[in-house]
């Protein structure tokens, strides 16, 4: 029985080891988002970004405050990021600019002018040319590459 005890705490033991490294991958993910999303912020606002994002948890919280100011309500915020798909009705009056991380969300609602999101373990970003128009802005030349005009 003590045999099978300690067993079955080593096999344990050894998937626990698994289940850090996968958290130390996820944190490398986040922190890679949020500099893109940071970069992408400040190429379209040209100034200090006030940054809000829906149902934030705390780990990413931690992440994002790195890189941008958080903003708790939408209406104190510069720049919008809805990663979850969780934005509040009263923001989605707003006149601030919005960015999602779902390519079909982009292309059906038309307050996003873009996107970044993963696909098949790549991160992707994607403008709308109109879009990008319609809310004036301006994006440096490494930025064209992403840019697609889709008509609405």
């Amino acid at each position: 029985m003590r045999v099978l005890f300690i067993l079955l705490t080593l096999i344990s033991l050894s998937f626990s080891k698994q289940q850090v490294f996968m958290l130390d991958e996820y944190d490398k993910e986040i922190e890679l988002e949020a500099k893109i999303i940071s970069k992408i912020a400040t190429a379209t606002l040209n100034n200090k970004i006030k940054i809000y994002i829906p149902n934030i948890s705390k780990h990413e919280q931690e992440i994002y405050s790195k890189y941008f100011d958080l903003s708790e309500d939408c209406k104190y915020a510069d720049f919008i990021f809805d990663k979850k798909g969780s934005l509040a009705n009263s923001c989605k009056n707003s006149t601030k600019l919005f960015f999602t991380n779902n390519y079909k969300k982009l292309v059906s609602d038309s307050r996003y002018f873009g996107a970044f999101f993963w696909n098949k373990s790549r991160p992707n970003i994607v403008f709308i040319k109109k879009r990008l128009q319609k809310n004036n802005i301006k994006l440096s030349k490494e930025y064209e590459q992403f840019i697609e005009d889709i008509y609405e």
